[in-house]
């Protein structure tokens, strides 16, 4: 295995850097759980830690790290409300970062995925499997606790917006944050993506701050990604 350098990241507690000898970086986070992998996940060990690679081509969010995000308001200790955990592959990654100290609750409509997530779950224990149709939080809203952090959601539904009102109205902090993939071929497969991503930031606008959109197409395509704060 080649000798890989490990760097915190300079603005994002629980992001990391790996550089290989050639000097080609990797993003990573330390693993909560020494010797368990999600998926097919590259591992290193360095310095006597465990650090996972974390593919931008598979998670939306890893994504937007890679392409910029100004602000990540996932961090050590963060609650987070996960729309569309689905196998748990990228909420373990945040599961990583939110660290013993903060809690994931994963809301997942499909059996399926959620027999895969709650394995993970049993595994990670800040993770909380919540098998539900994020569309309907009134559903599941009691099952949290508190008002959290942030929500996230990356849910393959017409109405992506709505979904994340809703769940911002029912358990999102005033002056949390929501972070949301927008998958414009879900909202209209024929429609420019460029007018589905404006219509989207449109409808959101009422109750959030968009903070940033990033074009994530590179990694995911017709896919933007928007970084929100809950104005409640």
């Amino acid at each position: 295995m080649a000798n890989f350098r490990i760097e915190q990241d300079k603005k994002f507690d629980g992001i990391y850097w790996a550089f290989d000898p050639s000097g080609k970086r990797f993003l990573a986070t330390k693993n909560l759980v020494r010797g368990f992998r999600v998926s097919d996940e590259r591992v290193i060990s360095v310095g006597g830690e465990e650090y996972r690679f974390w593919e931008p081509s598979r998670s939306k969010l890893s994504a937007a790290i890679v392409k910029g995000i100004r602000n990540l308001p996932i961090k050590p200790g963060s609650s987070v409300l996960y729309l569309g955990a689905a196998n748990g592959i990228t909420s373990s990654f945040v599961s990583d970062i939110i660290g013993k100290k903060g809690v994931l609750y994963g809301v997942e409509i499909s059996a399926s995925a959620m027999e895969d997530f709650i394995f993970v779950c049993q595994k990670r224990e800040n993770m909380l499997p919540i098998l539900a149709d994020a569309r309907s939080p009134e559903n599941y809203s009691n099952m949290v606790d508190g008002k959290v952090d942030v929500v996230f959601e990356d849910v393959a539904d017409q109405e992506q917006a709505k979904v994340m009102i809703r769940n911002a109205k029912a358990a999102l902090k005033k002056g949390g944050y929501g972070m949301l993939a927008v998958k414009a071929r879900c909202i209209d497969s024929a429609a420019d993506p460029r007018k589905i991503f404006a219509q989207v930031e449109k409808e959101l606008s009422e109750d959030f701050e968009i903070e940033e959109n990033l074009d994530i197409s590179q990694f995911e395509k017709d896919h933007e990604f928007l970084l929100l704060k809950y104005k409640g």
